[in-house]
Formats: C-alpha cells, sequence, structure tokens
C-alpha cells in the first residue's frame, strides 16, 4: 500500500509541476479557450482523434486539437482504479449519498510521529492518524460500518490503549465495527478484541503469550573486541547501563521487570475477559495454552468466525461498501497545491487561525545541540531544536496551551536540564499539560515535570529518576589493532578525559560528586514541578522505573489517560473551543528540512562490527536493531559523560 501510494503521490508531484511550467499554462489556457472537454478536443472520445504536429508552436503548438488537462485527468482516474486482476475497491451498487459500509486496511508499525530521511523513506502509520480517521468515520452520518482489515502490527500496550479507546467511540455512535485477520498475536490481538465481530481466516492463528522482556546485553561483545564501558550510576535502581557493563540483568533489574511484566499481564487479562466475556481464570488458561490455531481459536471464543476477508465481507455486509484508506488522497486540487506550497518552503506550516493550543512532541533520546534539526525531531529530542520551538510557543499569544507528547527514555543531562528551563518558561505563560506515551522516564521524566498536569496510560514506562555517567574506553582494542596511545599532560587529572583506558579510583571519585550533584538538581526540579520536598522524591527515584498505575499512586503522574485527556485538559484550561484546530511540531516536512538533514554514510562501529551487527538483524530483526541501538548509546557517552538515561530492554 505504501509503495502505491507513493508512486501515487511523485506522478501527482510531476502532473502539478507539468501544470505550473509557464508554458504548459498557456497551453492549457489555449486549450480551455478553445472549449476544454468538447467530444471534438477529447482524444479518447473517438478513434480518429490525433494530435496535428505540422502546425508551428504558437502557445497551443503540437497540443493544439487536445484538450491536455481532460487527459491528465483520465490518466490520475485510470491511477486510482484497480487493474482487471486486483481486489474492487466498492461494490457494484456504491453510492456515497446513501447509507454504506467502510472497508480499511491497517498494518504495519504504529508509531507517534512518522520519520523521514532521503535514503530510508517513512516508517509506520502514525497513531493519531488512525485515531483521527476513526473519529472523522463516526461522524460520518452515511456510513454504517466499518470492516477493519488487520495485518501484523507493531504498536505499544500503551498506544494500544489509545487505539482501543477510539474504536470504543466509534462503536458508541451506533454504528458496527468488525475485524479480520490472517493471524494475531498479543498486542495485535488486544486491537481485534475492540470489535464487535471477529473473524480469522482458515488457516490462521492467535497468539497470546503473555508479555515478555528480552534484555539484551552487549558487554561479551565489546569484550571480544577489547573495549571497556567504565560506568558510574548514582540511584540504588539506575541499571542504564547494565546492557554495556554487566554479562546478565542485576536483581534489580529484575526486579523492576518483573513489576512491569505484572503490569501488562494484567492489562491484558483484564482487557481479553471484558472484550471476549471470559473470566480472568479463563483468560490466564488461554494465555498459558498460548498459541491457537483458527478453529481452537474460535472454540476458545477468541474469535467469533473462521474465514476468508472476502466471505466474511460478503455475509456481513449485505448493502453498498467501498474502500477506505486510513490517510485518504485529498480530491482538493487547491489543498494539493497548498501541500506542495508548504513543501517547498513557499507556505508557512499548517497553523490554526484565532486562539489554540499546539501539541509538541518530544520523541526519542535526548541529545545536545541541534541534532538534525526539525526534521531530526521526529526521531530524537535535540535540545537546542526543541528549546528553540517551545520558546516561539511562550512568545505566541494565540496560543493558549500547550500539550508536550512525550516518548523518551531520556539522555544527555544538560539537554534534559535545558528543555527543562524552557518548558518552566512556557508554563510561566500558559498551562502545559503532559502527555506520556510508551515511555517517559529519566530524561523523558525530567523535562515533563514542571507540567501543569502528567497524563500516563496504565502501561506507559516513567520515572527512573537517576543519573549515569561513563564512558567507552577502546584503548586495549587499538592495541590490539597495532595502535598504543601515551596520553601527556599537565594537571593530575589533565588526561582523564582525553585517555582511551578506563578511569583510575581518583578520576571515578571526580566524576562521581559530579553526578551526585546532577542528581541533586534533577530530584529537586522533579520536587518543584510535583510541588513536593526532595526528601519526598529521592525514595522514589534512584533510578526506579514505575508504570503509569504504580506512578500515579506515588504521585509522579497525575491522571490514567491518553493525548485526547490531556488535549481536553489543555483546551479547558486554556478556555480554547474544542471546535479549534490544533498545531502540531513538529511539522509536515519541508524541501529544507531534508536537505538540511542530508550527510554522509558512516560505519560508526567499524565495518567488521557493522557487518556482524547487520548479520545478527538479518537474523532477528529486533535483537539486532536493539544491539545498534545500545552501542549508539554507548559511543554517546564519547560526548555527553553524564545522561539522565534509562535503558530499557524490548517488552512485548
Amino acid at each position: 500500500m505504501n509503495g502505491h501510494m507513493g508512486a501515487r503521490h511523485s506522478l501527482a508531484l510531476s502532473l502539478l509541476a507539468l501544470a505550473a511550467c509557464p508554458s504548459n499554462r498557456s497551453r492549457l489556457d489555449t486549450v480551455e479557450a478553445k472549449g476544454s472537454g468538447s467530444a471534438a478536443n477529447d482524444p479518447w472520445s473517438s478513434s480518429t482523434a490525433k494530435v496535428d504536429t505540422d502546425k508551428k508552436d504558437n502557445g497551443g503548438g503540437a497540443l493544439d486539437g487536445v484538450d491536455l488537462k481532460d487527459m491528465l485527468s483520465k490518466v490520475a482516474e485510470a491511477i486510482e482504479k484497480p487493474g482487471p486482476y486486483e481486489a474492487p475497491e466498492k461494490s457494484a451498487d456504491f453510492d456515497e449519498t446513501k447509507p454504506h459500509w467502510g472497508v480499511m486496511k491497517v498494518s504495519g508499525d504504529i508509531v507517534e510521529r512518522e520519520a523521514f530521511s532521503l535514503t530510508g523513506g517513512g516508517r509506520g502509520t502514525e497513531l493519531r492518524t488512525v485515531i483521527d480517521r476513526l473519529r472523522a468515520l463516526a461522524k460520518d452520518d452515511k456510513l454504517t460500518g466499518l470492516l477493519l482489515r488487520l495485518g501484523s502490527v507493531d504498536v505499544s500496550l500503551p498506544d494500544v490503549t489509545e487505539l482501543r479507546a477510539a474504536m470504543r467511540d466509534f462503536r458508541a455512535t451506533g454504528k458496527k465495527l468488525a475485524c479480520h485477520t490472517e493471524d494475531a498475536s498479543n498486542s495485535g490481538y488486544l486491537v481485534l478484541s475492540a470489535c464487535e465481530v471477529v473473524g480469522l481466516a482458515p488457516l490462521g492463528q492467535v497468539a497470546i503469550t503473555g508479555p515478555a522482556a528480552m534484555p539484551i546485553h552487549v558487554k561479551p561483545l565489546l569484550d571480544k573486541l577489547g573495549v571497556t564501558a567504565d560506568f558510574l550510576y548514582v540511584g540504588a535502581y539506575k541499571g542504564a547501563a547494565e546492557p554495556l557493563t554487566r554479562d546478565a540483568p542485576s536483581n534489580e533489574m529484575r526486579e523492576t521487570l518483573g513489576a512491569i511484566l505484572d503490569r501488562r499481564y494484567l492489562t491484558m487479562v483484564e482487557t481479553i475477559a471484558t472484550e471476549r466475556k471470559l473470566t480472568p481464570d479463563v483468560v490466564k488458561t488461554l494465555i498459558d495454552t498460548a498459541l491457537f490455531p483458527s478453529e481452537q481459536a474460535k472454540a476458545a471464543k477468541l474469535v467469533d468466525e473462521v474465514t476468508s476477508f472476502e466471505d466474511m465481507r460478503a455475509k456481513l455486509i449485505t448493502g453498498p461498501w467501498t474502500k477506505l484508506d486510513v490517510e485518504p488522497d485529498t480530491k482538493d486540487q487547491l489543498q494539493t497545491m497548498l501541500k506542495l506550497a508548504r513543501f517547498v518552503g513557499a507556505m508557512p506550516p499548517v497553523k490554526p487561525l484565532g486562539d489554540h493550543i499546539a501539541v509538541v512532541y518530544a520523541l526519542g533520546d535526548i541529545v545536545d545541540g541541534g541534532g538534525d534539526g526539525v526534521l531530526g525531531a521526529r526521531q530524537e529530542i535535540a535540545s537546542h531544536t526543541l528549546v528553540s520551538a517551545l520558546r516561539a510557543m511562550t512568545a505566541d499569544d494565540s496560543i493558549k496551551a500547550v500539550v508536550l507528547r512525550i516518548d523518551s527514555g531520556g539522555g544527555s543531562a544538560q539537554a534534559s536540564e535545558l528543555i527543562w528551563q524552557a518548558v518552566t518558561a512556557l508554563k510561566a505563560k500558559k498551562p502545559v499539560i503532559v502527555s506520556m506515551s510508551d515511555v517517559a522516564a529519566s530524561g523523558g521524566y525530567y523535562i515533563a515535570a514542571p507540567a501543569n498536569k502528567i497524563f500516563a496510560e496504565a502501561d506507559t514506562l516513567t520515572g527512573s529518576i537517576g543519573v549515569v555517567g561513563g564512558k567507552i574506553a577502546p584503548g586495549n582494542a587499538l592495541a590490539k589493532l597495532g595502535v598504543n596511545t601515551f596520553p601527556m599532560g599537565r594537571g593530575k587529572r589533565a588526561t582523564m578525559m582525553a585517555s582511551l583506558y578506563p578511569w583510575s579510583a581518583d578520576e571515578k571519585a571526580v566524576i562521581q560528586n559530579s553526578m551526585e550533584e546532577v542528581y541533586r538538581v534533577f530530584v529537586g526540579r522533579v520536587a518543584q514541578g510535583r510541588n513536593k520536598k526532595y526528601d519526598d522524591i529521592h525514595p522514589i527515584a534512584q533510578g526506579r522505573v514505575w508504570t503509569g498505575t504504580r506512578a500515579k499512586e506515588l504521585g509522579l503522574v497525575d491522571e490514567i489517560g491518553g493525548l485526547d485527556a490531556a488535549i481536553a485538559m489543555a483546551r479547558d484550561m486554556g478556555k480554547v473551543d474544542a471546535t479549534t484546530g490544533i498545531e502540531v511540531y513538529p511539522p509536515s516536512p519541508t524541501l529544507r528540512d531534508m536537505l538540511s538533514s542530508f550527510g554522509g554514510v558512516s560505519s560508526p562501529f567499524g565495518l567488521q562490527v557493522d557487518s556482524a551487527l547487520n548479520a545478527l538483524e538479518s537474523l532477528d530483526p529486533t535483537i539486532g536493531a536493539e544491539a545498534k541501538r545500545l552501542l549508539r548509546l554507548a559511543l554517546s557517552f564519547q560526548g555527553t559523560k553524564i545522561q539522565a538515561l534509562a535503558i530499557l530492554p524490548v517488552i512485548r
């Protein structure tokens, strides 16, 4: 679907460029002056229609006698239509002015903001895009029901909760909601369970194995390379660097992960029990069974029908239906031109007129400096970039409140402090509401602390108020390659940052002292934001990760709820009407954003290590990607020695 849509959009841009070219505009004008759409000028209306190439080009030129505008319209229509061997996009009796069903496919990664690059393209479908689409369809008085064709989806449990809420709201309008899938597991099944009717393909299966964590430790790999990860902590539970310094998780990490898994297991049991009308004990037995082929899934009441998608559609929908896209193409030529103008920088980003609220996404690792600018803001939190955006919103009197949507395990302590200051200055002028997504821990919590109100989902991972410091010491690895280093300086500790070997005991004491000061400031910032004393926060800090439910009990979170709830509160506190538009940061990417993020190809770990990691990624994409992420985080300490960072394992 994405490739087809991309090709369609590329052609649309080409056609726009063709129409925008001065010589082509004059030709179009000439054609229109001669009467566009007439049978005489329609090359598709008669087999005898032809282009008169003998005439000189006087504005109409070789296009004289051809209705180019109509031709392009027909080409566009042909692209929209399915081929003779493709599935139909609507029933023969479909009429958009009459009651009908919709059929919509949802698959792939569900993400907070789609990431873009010149070489890698985009990834995933944005959560808000799916939710907003469901909200819009719920208001369509001609739509009587929706059949969702759910493919393989990768979505975090907190995002599942928000998506299911939108599905419940859709059903609350009285419209029917049904789902079909060929396979479903854990989070994907929880999405399916929000439908009234669930269909499963004949040889499909349902896998509800329960939540699992996968701590990945790369210390053995570093040992093989002769690289030492030299790290210190402040906080009894601050195990951020454990994957780099230990062969296996510590007891404290196992305790933390156990609490997280308990909470997520409870969510799964309660959700399935409620939606499928089963007792919790029965659901626990089903989870222990784990894997259900189609007929067994039906017998266990996990699905309602075992059928192909086409047969389910035919049985369920007795009237007209049409295919719907999660991101519908606009047929408004003006809107298309405006999009193009914004992309090339001829117009500013979309901004509602009059008083409104803004939603600011803070996603990814927190890094110093400007990072990759606005384009990079979709996958990293660069202090200079985000601070600039927050200060601009502070000065904009038309923005009456801001929702800060956070999905981050933290990063640079310095960058977190700078963002904290910007959020504090923003709060002094207008309400700031935080909405936590999957993770808002360590530095992610640091930047949330000043907010007026903090929302989190029950399964959000937050807290981890602690500090980790260290460096990667590749001296032994270089020695194996025949490279010896000889740090020299004047002053007792002149070479402590330049040395490629682990710190001495004296040097570690200096770093530890600096980290203790950062921790003191961090806890103080949290205490200030939560209107508590330092001694109230310190016992629940120390690097401990909490679920959203537990964080609310401890006073680190105010409300259990998603982005919709945060937006509603922001509008209420900012005294903004619920019908007004929302300003979103980062905005849609522009050509300038893409060009400014263009860079060379690098091999950060060395060709041999990169090759090994690529091979690992081909064997297991999740573990391979996580190993790469851990090594990148390790390298980040070369430039940022002290970080407020939570490295959490893959939890599914």
